[in-house]
C-alpha cells in the first residue's frame, strides 16, 4: 500500500524537524570544534607597549596565532599596576574572540578591592607561560656598589633613598617592600605605568634605583646600570656574578609567573583549542629565544593546573597583605 502524498510529506518534515532540534541541541563543544576560530583574536595585556611582559605576550601571540589559523591582535591597556587590563578581561564576552594576560598580582589586587573581580571563579585559565626575574638595578655612577651599601645608606637615611617600580600593589612594589621589611629599613617608592616607563625614570636620574624584572638587563650590560640583586631561587644564567637576596641574608624570593586567560564561561571546547595553541607556543623555539633574552624561566602549566596555582598563591597573598599591611601601605 503506498502512503498518500500529505502523509509522505509530513514523514519528510518530521524528519527535517528531528535533525533540525538534534543540530540545536548537540554539543557545543562539536559546534566549537569545528568553526572556532572564524575571525581574529584579541588580546589584552594589562602592560604598556616595550616592557619585558608586553614582549614575551606578544611572541606567545604570533605562535598560538599561527596555530589556530588567525591573527592575534596585541591590545595594551596598561594602568593601575595591571588592572585596567585584568577588569577588562574578566568583563569581556566569554566567546575566546577575547583573552589575555593575568598577572598573578589579580590574587592580592583582588583582595584589596582594586579589582573588582574574584580571581578563583571569574576567569577561564589557559596556560602559565613563564616566570620573571626581578632585581635591583642603580646606575652605573651611584654610590652603592653592593646591595650591603645600600641597606646602610637606607639604614642611616630613612625613607630618602627612592626606587622605581611598575606599579602601587604589584609585585616589584610588593617584593621590594617585603625586603626593605626584612633587612630593616624605610624606603621612598615611586610608582610608574610599568616596568618601561620605570627604567626611563632611573635612566634620567630621577629614581635611586629600579625594582623590576629583567628590563634591566640590556642596560646592565652596556654598563649603564649595575645590578645590585636578582629576587629569585638561584642566581641567574646570564648574570652568575650577582648574588640572590636569599644568598646575601635577606630571606626573600619572589618570582610572578605570567599566564593566559578569558573571561568565565568560555565554551570548553573553545578553551581546549586556546590551551593546545598556547601550550604550542610555549614550547616553540621563538618563544625560547624571547624568555632566554628576558631571563624568564619557563613555567608551562596547562589551564586546570595554572588554576589551582592561582588558588594556592590567593591563600599566600591573604597572609602577605596582613604581614605588611597593604592596605594601609596602599592608602598613603
Amino acid at each position: 500500500m503506498q502512503t498518500p502524498r500529505c502523509g509522505r510529506r509530513q514523514l519528510v518534515l518530521g524528519a527535517l524537524g528531528t535533525a533540525t532540534l538534534a543540530l540545536a541541541s548537540a554539543p557545543s563543544r562539536l559546534l566549537a570544534q569545528g568553526t572556532y576560530p572564524d575571525r581574529p583574536i584579541t588580546f589584552i595585556c594589562p602592560w604598556p607597549a616595550g616592557g619585558t611582559a608586553d614582549q614575551s605576550m606578544r611572541t606567545l601571540c604570533t605562535v598560538a596565532g599561527r596555530v589556530l589559523g588567525q591573527p592575534i591582535a596585541v591590545e595594551n591597556r596598561a594602568g593601575a599596576s595591571g588592572m585596567i587590563g585584568s577588569k577588562a578581561l574578566a568583563g569581556a564576552k566569554p566567546d575566546g574572540y577575547t583573552i589575555g594576560q593575568i598577572p598573578i598580582s589579580v590574587t592580592r589586587f583582588s583582595q584589596l578591592g582594586t579589582l573588582q573581580a574574584d580571581p578563583r571563579k571569574d576567569f577561564t585559565y589557559i596556560a602559565r607561560t613563564s616566570g620573571q626575574t626581578f632585581g635591583i638595578a642603580v646606575p652605573a655612577g651611584s654610590p652603592f656598589k653592593t646591595l650591603k651599601d645600600f641597606v646602610e645608606y637606607a639604614k642611616a637615611h630613612p625613607g630618602k633613598v627612592t626606587y622605581a617600580h611598575a606599579g602601587v600593589g604589584g609585585a616589584t612594589h610588593v617584593g621590594m617592600e617585603e625586603f626593605a621589611s626584612v633587612a630593616g629599613i624605610q624606603l621612598n617608592h615611586v610608582p610608574y605605568k610599568g616596568g618601561a616607563e620605570a627604567l626611563q625614570g632611573v635612566l634620567g636620574g630621577h629614581v635611586d634605583a629600579l625594582a623590576d624584572s629583567s628590563s634591566w638587563a640590556p642596560h646592565v650590560e652596556a654598563g649603564k646600570l649595575r645590578l645590585l640583586a636578582t629576587w629569585g631561587e638561584q642566581r641567574t644564567a646570564r648574570f652568575k656574578d650577582v648574588p640572590t637576596l636569599r644568598e646575601l641574608g635577606w630571606d626573600v624570593v619572589v618570582d610572578a609567573p605570567n599566564g593566559i586567560g578569558a573571561p568565565k564561561g568560555l565554551d570548553p571546547a573553545v578553551a581546549a583549542k586556546l590551551r593546545d595553541a598556547f601550550r604550542q607556543a610555549v614550547a616553540s623555539p621563538e618563544f625560547k629565544a624571547v624568555a632566554d633574552k628576558l631571563d624568564a624561566p619557563l613555567l608551562y602549566l596547562d589551564g586546570p593546573d595554572y588554576e589551582k596555582y592561582v588558588s594556592t598563591v590567593y591563600a599566600k597573598e591573604t597572609v602577605l597583605i596582613d604581614k605588611l599591611k597593604l592596605r594601609e601601605l596602599m592608602k598613603s
